[in-house]
């Protein structure tokens, strides 16, 4: 059985050498599928699919970082309103919680704004 110490030793080994063959995995299955483009005569530079641009990029992310801002905030003030009893899991899910329901909150408003303004245009 392996001790403590001798794990704590081994765990970023591993992590360095999962990420390493993950990157290296990436890299490979790209390189093959060009290759494969090649083999059947076709250019891969041309297979480029014009992604749609979002023109609320901004917005999307204006809203996410003001959710979680408010969540934070909120957090931070129930925190301190709190008695000092509580344990620190109760207090450190309260915070990632509300980011999270703030956060998407945020994303869910940004959402209902684009598609009132596609709807909008997409009458014009």
């Amino acid at each position: 059985m392996m001790s403590t110490q001798q794990m704590a030793l081994l765990i970023p080994m591993v992590v360095t050498t999962a990420m390493f063959a993950m990157v290296f995995g990436i890299f490979y299955l790209y390189n093959r599928e060009k290759m494969a483009m090649i083999e059947r005569g076709m250019d891969p530079r041309s297979n480029k699919e014009a992604k749609p641009i979002n023109r609320n990029y901004v917005l999307t992310w204006g809203l996410l970082l003001i959710g979680a801002g408010v969540g934070l905030f909120l957090a931070f003030l129930l925190d301190y309103s709190m008695p000092t009893s509580k344990t620190q899991d109760i207090i450190a899910g309260l915070y990632f919680s509300l980011i999270a329901i703030f956060g998407g909150t945020g994303l869910f408003v940004a959402y209902l704004i684009e598609k009132k303004d596609t709807k909008k245009r997409e009458e014009e």
